[in-house]
């Protein structure tokens, strides 16, 4: 087995004219503690005329180059490492290398230990021009979708309805047993709630308006929405990211065809198809759950519930909660596809942006969905 090399030395010989920057022994990662403590009394003690002598040095490798690049800063990089016999061409050409990258990128930014206000209020200022950034991109990507969509209805021709009907089957009948089955028993818990309080006050009967008014409104369109957010966003994002990473998305462009045409056009109609048409079978279901609950706990039985509904609700409520369905297919399926095209080479990049494309669309649905309620609430409707 060789014996280890010593830990490399350094000093400043100044008994020539002029003084020799002179290194020996290993200078590698694996005694770099033991070099840095040889480099710190020579920092100040280089003159910028000094020449270098390595030729004593027994091992090197990057972490020992950039050591002593460092220490031979006042040292010009281009008087630093002269053409010489007595050392290897590639250890010279590391540090030759070494010395260039330092040169190029500089010292690395030391990590702070404590963030100040100014810190945070940076952050916070990037945190918001990414906001800006990401919804100006949403508006434009939306711009050009509705640019496409046009065009293509004007050549029926163009529509993929094979496409069409696939993203349907996928996206809305695939989502009905979930989507049922949920607002069915949100449906049966605000009833329950609605019993338990209303109880107190000798209004029990009012339950049944709750449930509906709750459906009708907000619930059917709301809970489908973030459903199909979690479920239909993130698979057009990762089925575009697929495609992407594969550079098949490319292939699409080189053969002449247009990746919104072909990928975002089906997915947008399917979706302002798909989501309405849950939205309704989510409110249907929502008040078989508030039924059952009432036929149940309070004995107002399915034929008297439906007598409630029909003269205590009007129409206007459930066209409200209708109204809203399109809006919110239409934001999922255009976040959904514009982060799928945002994926890079890697799977790592598929995961972030289908985690961020689900998160958008939730988020925004909500937001859409309160601003959307104090606009009724303040037209009366």
């Amino acid at each position: 087995m060789n014996a280890p090399h010593p830990a490399g030395q350094a000093h400043v010989d100044t008994s020539t004219s002029p003084p020799r920057l002179r290194f020996s022994g290993s200078w590698t990662l694996a005694s770099y503690q033991q070099l840095l403590q040889v480099c710190l009394p020579l920092q100040d003690r280089v003159p910028a005329q000094a020449l270098t002598d390595v030729s004593e040095v027994t091992a090197l490798d990057t972490a020992g180059a950039d050591l002593i690049n460092r220490l031979c800063a006042p040292i010009p990089v281009a008087h630093r490492w002269p053409d010489s016999d007595a050392l290897p061409s590639g250890r010279l050409a590391m540090l030759r290398l070494v010395a260039e990258a330092r040169t190029a990128y500089g010292d690395p930014v030391p990590l702070q230990t404590r963030r100040t206000l100014l810190d945070w209020l940076a952050q916070i200022g990037q945190v918001m021009a990414g906001v800006g950034q990401t919804l100006v991109e949403l508006l434009g990507f939306g711009g050009l979708v509705l640019a496409t969509l046009a065009r293509g209805l004007a050549h029926p021709s163009r529509w993929r309805m094979t496409s069409l009907s696939a993203q349907i089957e996928q996206t809305g009948w695939n989502a009905i047993p979930i989507v049922t089955l949920l607002t069915f028993l949100v449906g049966a818990v605000v009833a329950f709630l609605g019993a338990t309080v209303l109880r107190d006050f000798g209004a029990t009967i009012y339950t049944v308006d709750l449930v509906a008014f709750s459906f009708l409104r907000e619930f059917g369109v709301l809970l489908t929405a973030i459903l199909l957010a979690g479920r239909t966003a993130s698979a057009f994002t990762a089925q575009i990211g697929s495609m992407r990473s594969n550079q098949e998305v490319d292939a699409l462009r080189t053969l002449g065809l247009d990746p919104i045409e072909l990928l975002v056009i089906p997915r947008v109609m399917a979706l302002l198809i798909s989501l309405p048409a849950l939205t309704f079978i989510a409110m249907l279901a929502g008040l078989c759950g508030g039924a059952l609950v009432c036929s149940l706990t309070l004995e107002i039985s399915p034929t008297m519930f439906m007598g409630l509904l029909r003269t205590d609700i009007p129409v206007r409520h459930f066209l409200v909660g209708l109204a809203k369905a399109p809006v919110f297919a239409f934001v999922i399926a255009l976040i959904g596809c514009r982060e799928g095209f945002r994926v890079s080479g890697s799977a790592a990049s598929v995961g972030s942006h289908t985690t961020s494309s689900v998160v958008q669309s939730i988020f925004v649905v909500i937001v859409l969905d309160a601003l959307a309620a104090l606009f009724f609430m303040e037209m009366n409707w």
